[in-house]
């Protein structure tokens, strides 16, 4: 057994607390809102000019003008505002987003990042993570821990192009939740049903327990 998608996002709330901006990343980051209670006191981020991001709407809320960075139609909170591109990454670039949550194609055991391209893959764009994990208090990544190939995830060094050096504080994958040390990787919490012994067969690097 492991945690589902929604599973692992619901567990990702519990890392944010009340006050806090929160920039979301595309993919798994964006399922975080519909785990989130309203009476949270977060204030969801989208880099592409939203404070203030809430669930996704329902069918007949849909406001095709109204979208994420992962070009996803969204509903915003009361309160909400709205702004360009130019002052979403003045507030990233100035220190003003606590948390931003990533997904991720591979993490190191000493923090570093790799989620922006496959090499020989076609590449729209790096996006903002760059900014992101420069600018953001604290880095958190939410991704499956295994490629669709089978390939590990969270490895000893990078074998992709990194997106950071040393940024990423926590991990949560669908096996559990981990912190990046240095050198190897201390298993925080387990996934139900998942056994240490398993979650360190196919993890690429030292894994030992909090």
């Amino acid at each position: 057994m492991s945690w589902t998608h929604a599973e692992m996002a619901a567990r990702a709330t519990e890392e944010l607390r009340a006050g806090d901006y929160v920039n979301l990343g595309i993919g798994l980051p964006t399922l975080i809102p519909e785990h989130l209670p309203a009476d949270s006191g977060v204030c969801l981020h989208a880099e592409n000019g939203i404070l203030g991001v809430g669930p996704f709407p329902f069918e007949d809320e849909v406001d095709p003008d109204l979208i994420n960075a992962g070009k996803q139609t969204v509903s915003v909170v009361a309160g909400a505002s709205f702004f360009d591109s130019a002052t979403s990454f003045a507030m990233i670039r100035g220190g003003h987003v606590d948390v931003a949550v990533l997904g991720g194609m591979q993490v190191a055991a000493n923090g570093d990042l790799a989620n922006w391209m496959v090499p020989g893959a076609m590449v729209k764009g790096m996006g903002g993570a760059m900014d992101l994990v420069s600018g953001a208090e604290r880095v958190i990544v939410l991704m499956d821990h295994v490629a669709k190939s089978g390939a590990a995830k969270l490895v000893t060094s990078c074998s992709l192009p990194l997106t950071g050096r040393g940024v990423v504080a926590r991990v949560i994958t669908d096996r559990g939740v981990f912190d990046t040390a240095s050198g190897e990787f201390r298993l925080v919490e387990l996934a139900p049903g998942c056994e240490f012994e398993d979650i360190a067969a196919i993890t690429d690097a030292p894994l030992t327990r909090a």
